[in-house]
């Protein structure tokens, strides 16, 4: 069997560290803004497009029990989840030193 390689490090797929390691240098940042209606909206941005941020985003609403999107490199989640996003984002593989909360 052959197996597959990371084009990245040129390690087999199956012991890559590329994409946690990505994680780990990442700059995120977390704010509210206040769309229409004053409703408050989450925005997690600094995330590179390596990672998926569909598959993301769909994670982190599913985590905070709200609506939202993943558009224009960033993720915006419905409501105010300040609190509690820097630990869903830490048990999806990012620093916590490197998340800034606004």
């Amino acid at each position: 069997m052959a197996e597959t390689t990371c084009t990245k490090c040129g390690m087999p797929e199956d012991l890559c560290v590329c994409d946690s390691i990505s994680r780990e240098d990442q700059q995120i940042t977390v704010k509210v803004d206040s769309r229409r209606y004053n409703k408050e909206m989450t925005v997690v941005s600094g995330l590179s497009e390596e990672d998926d941020l569909k598959e993301l985003a769909s994670t982190l609403k599913s985590k905070m029990a709200c609506g939202g999107t993943s558009k224009d490199g960033q993720i915006q989640l419905q409501g105010d989840h300040r609190r509690r996003i820097v630990d869903a984002l830490v048990e999806e593989g990012f620093d916590r030193s490197n998340i800034e909360v606004s």
